[in-house]
């Protein structure tokens, strides 16, 4: 292995961990809400009273978590500094009623979530996970990590053109899982679930499932300079703002001229218009309660709004060298080259000029080199929660992330520096 891909490989270790060990938003957030308390941070119900204590502190929402770190010393008005990135990614996500089949084999109902690329779940072994809600009012998180579920492609000989004309899926009729043989019965797969989570079947009331690929995260190419694994869009990113928060929140609080925060959402892939989304009232409600919390005022509210940035980070477009002319002629960003300025006119993305100074001066802080993302103009250009975060919030917010290849695969490729890389720039923006 090339000594050049030493240095970051505790931290991209440690990634491929997070990966594997989240296979759904609601294990993400758990994750991450338990790497926080390690460094010493506690959770705060939302409905409970929140005191002016320093300190860090965080609030878990379904897939979403909220986390900050308030320096001993910090006045009402003092500004945030915040990371944004989300917690979902595109699959399939189980039906209401699961159980269905025919033909003799037994499958399970899902909806598609998301921009997902459907031929990527074709032929793969799949898990499945989420949680699922109890009559008492409780959820509990459910893996069955192996081999359960598989979505089988149709056979060439069965479809001569596949090759020539490409492969044509119907999202309804082509995407359904087996996951045996016999005949379909209601309840089926609800009661396996159940009995995998040691409960009761008839305590179940709701679920939120999902299929996952259960191959691991692994090294790959001749020097192991890249990383291929699942759902790095965007929990790449989610394992890096936690990593940083955790890290400034060990730094001497009289060097943090800022309140760093970790706003990591869920439902991204599908507008964010929910209780756990950007677009709704969470982290505002977090920000404002951190404020009051601290003797603050409406007026003190808006001068801490008015001096905080926001850094969205979400995984971008690496130049794919087989499809090179997908891309803008003048901006090629390649993996392992330091993370990605995201910059569209039209306000896809949420930077500006100013927003990339203030990127600029905290990747120059961290010694870390980055690049700079735009789509090509015969192309329509994506989004993500910056321009929501920067309309709903009235917050300066800077899109970034890091270039991957094979967006919304099942199973997406990166390279094994940048996300260290990503880390170290976030951490340096966090401590201003």
């Amino acid at each position: 292995m090339s000594s050049r891909h030493r240095f970051d490989r505790a931290h991209t270790d440690d990634l491929m961990s997070f990966l594997a060990a989240s296979p759904s938003p609601y294990h993400a957030v758990a994750n991450a809400a338990a790497r926080l308390e390690e460094a010493g941070f506690r959770q705060v119900e939302e409905t409970a009273a929140w005191d002016a204590s320093a300190g860090g502190k965080y609030v878990l929402r379904g897939g979403a978590i909220i986390a900050w770190y308030v320096p001993e010393g910090a006045s009402a008005h003092t500004p945030f500094r915040i990371v944004g990135a989300h917690t979902d990614s595109p699959n399939l996500r189980v039906k209401p009623l699961p159980d269905t089949g025919s033909h003799g084999w037994r499958q399970i109902a899902v909806e598609v979530y998301g921009g997902t690329l459907l031929n990527t779940w074709l032929d793969r072994d799949l898990g499945l996970a989420g949680r699922i809600s109890l009559r008492d009012g409780t959820d509990r998180l459910v893996d069955i990590d192996r081999a359960l579920l598989r979505v089988p492609q149709l056979a060439v000989h069965l479809d001569r053109s596949a090759n020539t004309d490409g492969l044509k899926l119907d999202r309804q009729r082509h995407m359904q899982p087996i996951w045996g043989l016999g005949e379909v019965a209601e309840g089926d797969l609800i009661r396996f679930v159940a009995e995998e989570a040691g409960v009761d079947a008839e305590d179940v009331t709701g679920w939120d499932l999902m299929p996952h690929a259960i191959e691991p995260p692994s090294y790959l190419g001749r020097d192991r300079e890249l990383v291929a694994g699942p759902r790095m869009d965007n929990l790449l990113s989610v394992h890096a703002a936690t990593a940083a928060l955790a890290d400034v929140a060990g730094q001497p609080d009289d060097e943090l001229p800022y309140i760093p925060v970790l706003a990591a959402f869920d439902h991204e892939e599908n507008g964010s218009q929910s209780d756990t989304g950007a677009d709704g009232p969470l982290l505002g409600t977090v920000l404002e309660r951190s404020v009051f919390a601290r003797g603050g005022t409406y007026e003190d509210r808006a001068r801490a709004f008015a001096g905080t940035v926001c850094l969205s980070s979400d995984t971008g477009h690496a130049v794919h060298p087989n499809y090179p002319e997908r891309h803008d002629p003048t901006h090629h960003p390649v993996v392992n080259g330091g993370p990605i300025l995201k910059v569209n006119v039209n306000m896809r993305y949420a930077t500006d000029g100013s927003g990339r100074a203030v990127f600029a001066a905290a990747c120059e802080k961290a010694g870390v080199p980055w690049q700079t993302f735009v789509s090509n103009n015969s192309m329509p250009c994506g989004t993500t929660i910056g321009p929501i975060t920067a309309a709903r919030h009235g917050i300066q917010t800077v899109d970034i992330g890091v270039a991957i290849l094979s967006m919304h695969s099942a199973r997406e490729l990166c390279g094994a520096d940048d996300p260290y890389l990503l880390a170290n720039a976030l951490t340096a923006f966090l401590t201003g």
